[in-house]
């Protein structure tokens, strides 16, 4: 699904490139992605033990810090020296290039359900993920805590933008180099995510580092102009960074090893929806809220909200309820 985004280039030669096709194909995307994050999950279960869950998680989050560090810098290139068109064909191909590499993928410890039972997909069964993360109160209280923190965290991101580029006069190269350079932070957290789990404890960990990763956004309203505002705003977003890409896999880790194996693709797939939903409803109330007022009371009054989200993590440790009983055959998971 991510080839839709190769329609751009054509209609852009046809002369047929408007907003509502860059709407429709961002639309489209995002549906892809959503769909390829559970997909992913659910598989990474069948391919890694246990004991390694939190090894691969921490390593996709580590890959993932790292091409946000260096896609952008190496994105705005392309578009300054062969226009935007030919990077947006340079994006397409790379996912071409993914799609080649999972099929050389080989192995997996579960089996694939029966033809019959793959296609009988209910309505209850799109749901399942949504009661899964409710039921569990652990999982409901980090799911919780996720959009909120998440939401928060995305929605400063054009306000920021606003602030930095035209009240501040920022030139675009620094604004640059302030969200790049603090993603070596995601370098940072995601190694160290074993050994802390290791030596604190899963639960500790999700307790502390959530907590952590909540207290640093209000920085952002204090930046000024200059260099002294550069070094602010990447001092905030490192933390930021270094605290998530350590929370990260140690909840991506908890999420699968409590989800039964025929609930992971719908589990995750709530849990995706329901993190662009609020990053959505975020961005749209801050956007509104600096158009009534200034984009650095929207990032004041989303630093004191995201304080609040450590009240959502749970207390207590609910790994000891039955969600790790195997699948039975006619509940199996339906393939997309």
């Amino acid at each position: 699904m991510r080839g839709t985004e190769a329609t751009i280039p054509v209609a852009y030669a046809l002369g047929r490139l408007g907003f509502l096709h860059l709407l429709a194909v961002s639309a489209v995307v995002a549906a892809a992605r959503i769909a390829f994050n559970a997909a992913s999950g659910a598989y990474l279960k069948t391919l890694v033990g246990p004991d390694d869950l939190l090894v691969a998680n921490a390593r996709f989050e580590s890959t993932d810090w790292s091409s946000i560090a260096v896609g952008p810098p190496l994105g705005g290139a392309a578009i300054g020296q062969f226009g935007p068109v030919t990077a947006v064909v340079a994006d397409a191909l790379s996912y071409l290039f993914s799609a080649l590499s999972l099929t050389a993928i080989r192995g997996g410890r579960e089996e694939h359900p029966r033809k019959a039972e793959r296609s009988r997909v209910r309505t209850r069964d799109f749901l399942d993920g949504w009661r899964h993360l409710l039921s569990h109160p652990t999982l409901r209280a980090l799911y919780l805590n996720n959009m909120l923190v998440t939401g928060l965290i995305m929605a400063t991101e054009p306000l920021l933008a606003v602030l930095l580029l035209r009240q501040l006069g920022l030139p675009p190269w620094q604004y640059g180099l302030a969200f790049a350079a603090p993603c070596v932070g995601g370098l940072i957290g995601s190694r160290l995510a074993s050994r802390v789990v290791a030596r604190y404890g899963q639960h500790q960990i999700l307790r502390t580092v959530g907590t952590l990763r909540a207290i640093w956004l209000i920085g952002l309203a204090f930046v000024r102009p200059g260099v002294d505002g550069l070094l602010t705003v990447i001092a905030v977003e490192l933390a930021i960074i270094i605290s998530m890409s350590l929370y990260n896999p140690v909840l991506a880790t908890y999420r699968l090893e409590n989800t039964p194996r025929h609930r992971i693709a719908r589990t995750l797939s709530a849990w995706s929806i329901g993190q662009q939903a609020s990053i959505a409803v975020f961005t749209a109330l801050g956007g509104l809220l600096a158009g009534i007022t200034s984009p650095r009371t929207a990032l004041t009054v989303a630093g004191l909200l995201i304080l609040a989200s450590p009240l959502l993590l749970p207390r207590r440790d609910h790994t000891d309820q039955a969600t790790r009983e195997p699948a039975a055959p006619a509940e199996q998971e339906a393939t997309v």
